[in-house]
């Protein structure tokens, strides 16, 4: 378990030499959207960042609590369920789509689906709030604490020019971009409707966990990585039934996807242009060629 937030970075390089590189990937976003930040005049994510919670951006990390609340300042919604409709945020953004809201790498594709917009925190999809916690507890404070040795990828470089003698390398992941790279896929069968009320398909059902650890299981072989006794008896047993399955799930598909990266079975995806290097960011190993849709 990550345990304080506020003190991982530096658990984690303790765990290691000082001349050791540390690469760490979240799943959350680490970038603006661009049609945002144009309105914002941000041309910086990183610089921006370090602004936050000063000034005009007091409230940014704020949800709004009722949509005449919502402004470019403070842009997460909303703090509560409760009669909160997407509508409300794209009037009080100024923009017409949800669309309009998302990155360019979180942009659906043929391997797939859109991811939800960054400042949409309701709902089992939203990552808004873990944004929210990630910047503010962990991304900020190491580049406010120590800069000249951590980097944020894309933003400070091409992956591999970041790799440098005792730097940490924060990156954003998304384990359902690494699904495809890793052969997962999951089915729905008859049976999955047998108990009502429970999430029987995707990566919410054991069952289906269970059916990809072949598929896990023999690229960690084929990668010749080590899994310990432990990690092997989850994967088989898809996590268990627990209410935090899906995450640990995620979490070591997450790690597969970095690990498939750094051995060069997969290209990191370097960002196609200017405004994902600066402004937008990019998900790691999201190919560039794909046509969003």
């Amino acid at each position: 378990m990550v345990g304080d937030v506020l003190s991982m970075i530096s658990r984690l390089r303790k765990k290691i030499n000082p001349q050791d590189i540390l690469l760490v990937g979240f799943d959350f976003p680490i970038g603006l959207p661009y049609g945002y930040a144009q309105q914002c005049g941000i041309t910086n994510f990183l610089e921006f960042l370090l602004k936050l919670e000063q000034n005009k951006w007091i409230d940014f990390y704020h949800p709004a609590e009722d949509p005449q609340q919502i402004d470019l300042c403070r842009p997460f919604y909303p703090l509560k369920p409760g009669n909160a409709r997407q509508e409300h945020l794209l009037y009080g953004l100024k923009v017409s789509s949800m669309n309009d809201l998302r990155r360019q790498c979180e942009l659906g594709h043929p391997d797939r689906r859109p991811a939800c917009p960054l400042f949409w925190t309701l709902g089992g999809q939203q990552v808004g709030k873990a944004a929210i916690s990630g910047w503010q507890s962990v991304i900020q404070p190491a580049l406010e604490q120590d800069r000249s040795h951590v980097r944020i990828w894309p933003f400070d470089g091409d992956l591999f020019s970041l790799f440098q003698v005792g730097q940490t390398i924060l990156a954003e992941t998304y384990p359902a971009e690494f699904y495809g790279h890793l052969g997962i896929t999951f089915t729905r069968t008859k049976a999955d409707n047998v108990k009502p009320g429970k999430p029987q398909s995707g990566k919410r059902s054991q069952r289906c966990r269970q059916e990809n650890s072949g598929v896990l299981l023999e690229w960690a072989h084929q990668t010749t990585v080590d899994l310990s006794s432990t990690l092997v008896t989850e994967l088989i047993d898809g996590f268990s039934d627990k209410p935090d399955s899906e995450d640990r799930f995620d979490a070591v598909v997450g790690l597969f996807g970095m690990l498939n990266i750094l051995s060069s079975k997969r290209s990191p995806g370097d960002p196609p242009g200017d405004i994902q290097k600066h402004i937008e960011g990019w998900i790691l190993g999201q190919d560039t060629h794909f046509s969003p849709m």
